[in-house]
C-alpha cells in the first residue's frame, strides 16, 4: 500500500521515485552525443528508403596529440643530424678563418759570363744541357705518395697537392701566360683574399717585393722572345706538411727551362733560358672547397738576364749569341724598410748548353 501521498497504485513507470532514479546520474550532454559512434537517421532520411535505423559515424580526429608528437620527433631528428654533420662533416667543424698573408717576391737574374750558347734546333740544345734528363711539360710535377696528416684526410691531402700542380702547370707552362697575354688561368686559383694583390701587381708592376708580376707568373717579354719549342723541360718536387691544425703547408721546388728564339725571327739560332722557382703554398679547409691556393713565397732565380734590366714585369732574356752589358742592378736604399735588396747573381757556366 502506498504512502499517504501516493497513488494506489503506487508510483508511475517512470514518474519520480520510479525505476529510472538509479540513471538520473548519467547526463547526456551534448558533447557525449557528439562522441557517439551511432547516429539515427532523421524522419526525412528514413523516408529515402533507408533500411537501418541508425547509421555509423565517422570517428572524431583526435589529432592534436599526434601532431605534437610528429613535430617533436622531426625536430629531435633535425636536431640530431645537425650535431651528426657538425662532428663528421668531410671538411670538420667551422673555425674561424686566419687572415691570409701577403705574397713575398725575391727575383734574382743571373747573368751569363760571356755569350750565351745557341744552335739551329732546340733539340740539340737540350741534349748537351743539364736537362737532358728533365721531363717534358706537366710529367716534370709529380705528385709525391699522399698520406693523410693530424688534421688533415689522405684525399684532402691529395686535393691540396692536386690543386698546387694545377696553378704551377698554368702559371710557368701555358703559352699564353709565358707571353704575357692572359693572367686569368693563373688568377682563378688565387685565394680570394690575395686577389687584390696579385691584380696590382699587374696593373702596377713594381719592384718592391709584394708586387712584381714575374713573382706570381713565368713572364717572358714577348716583344723580345719567343718559344722556340713547346716541350718544355722541368725537374721539381712537392713536399706536404702542416702550417697549423687548419692549414696545409705546400712546398715546390722546380726548375723550368726554355728553348728561345728573338721575337718574329724563326730562322735564328736558339738558346735556352732557365728559371727555377721555389714557392710555398698555404691551403686552408676554405681553399680546398674551392680548390685554389694562398701563395705565401716566390723565390725565383732566371737566366740568362741583364742584371741592370728590371725583370718585375717581364723576364727580358739574353739570346743566342748576346752578352750581359754591363751595369749593376737597380739601388738599394737601406732606410727605405720596405725597399727590397737589389740582388743579382752570375750563371755558372755548366748551366749552359756545351758549346
Amino acid at each position: 500500500m502506498g504512502g499517504p501521498g501516493d497513488p494506489p497504485e503506487g508510483t508511475p513507470e517512470g514518474g519520480p521515485g520510479g525505476a529510472e532514479d538509479e540513471y538520473r546520474s548519467v547526463v547526456f550532454d551534448e558533447s557525449f552525443v557528439r562522441a557517439a559512434r551511432l547516429q539515427e537517421f532523421s524522419a526525412k532520411e528514413r523516408m529515402a528508403d533507408h533500411t537501418p535505423a541508425v547509421r555509423r559515424r565517422p570517428p572524431l580526429h583526435r589529432g592534436l596529440g599526434r601532431q605534437a608528437l610528429i613535430l617533436v620527433l622531426l625536430i629531435a631528428v633535425a636536431f640530431g643530424t645537425a650535431i651528426y654533420m657538425g662532428v663528421r662533416h668531410p671538411y670538420g667543424s667551422a673555425q674561424t678563418r686566419r687572415p691570409v698573408e701577403s705574397l713575398r717576391i725575391t727575383v734574382i737574374p743571373l747573368a751569363p759570363q760571356g755569350k750565351v750558347p745557341g744552335a739551329a734546333d732546340a733539340e740539340s740544345l737540350y741534349a748537351r744541357s743539364p736537362a737532358a734528363p728533365f721531363e717534358t711539360g706537366a710529367k716534370g710535377i709529380p705528385l709525391p705518395p699522399s698520406r693523410s696528416t693530424a688534421h688533415f684526410s689522405d684525399s684532402q691531402v691529395v686535393t691540396a697537392l692536386t690543386t698546387v700542380k694545377d696553378y704551377i702547370v698554368r702559371s710557368s707552362l701555358y703559352p699564353e701566360v709565358l707571353t704575357g697575354r692572359e693572367v686569368r688561368p693563373a688568377r682563378s686559383l688565387i685565394d680570394s683574399d690575395q686577389l687584390d694583390q696579385f691584380d696590382q701587381s699587374f696593373d702596377h708592376p713594381a719592384a718592391d717585393g709584394r708586387h712584381a708580376p714575374t713573382g706570381w707568373v713565368i713572364r717572358i717579354d714577348p716583344a723580345r722572345a719567343q718559344l722556340a719549342d713547346d716541350r718544355i723541360r722541368v725537374l721539381g718536387s712537392l713536399e706536404v706538411t702542416e702550417a697549423d691544425s687548419a692549414t696545409l703547408e705546400i712546398t715546390a721546388d722546380h726548375t723550368f727551362v726554355y728553348a728561345l728564339r728573338p721575337t718574329g725571327a724563326a730562322d735564328a739560332p736558339a738558346s735556352l733560358f732557365t728559371v727555377r722557382r721555389a714557392l710555398t703554398f698555404h691551403l686552408d679547409r676554405d681553399d680546398l672547397r674551392t680548390r685554389q691556393v694562398q701563395l705565401i713565397t716566390s723565390y725565383v732565380q732566371a737566366g740568362p738576364l741583364a742584371c741592370a734590366e728590371d725583370s718585375a714585369a717581364y723576364l727580358r732574356p739574353l739570346l743566342a749569341g748576346q752578352t750581359a752589358r754591363s751595369g749593376a742592378p737597380a739601388g738599394t736604399n737601406p732606410y727605405e724598410t720596405d725597399s727590397p735588396t737589389a740582388l743579382c747573381g752570375t750563371l755558372a757556366t755548366g748551366a749552359q748548353p756545351r758549346v
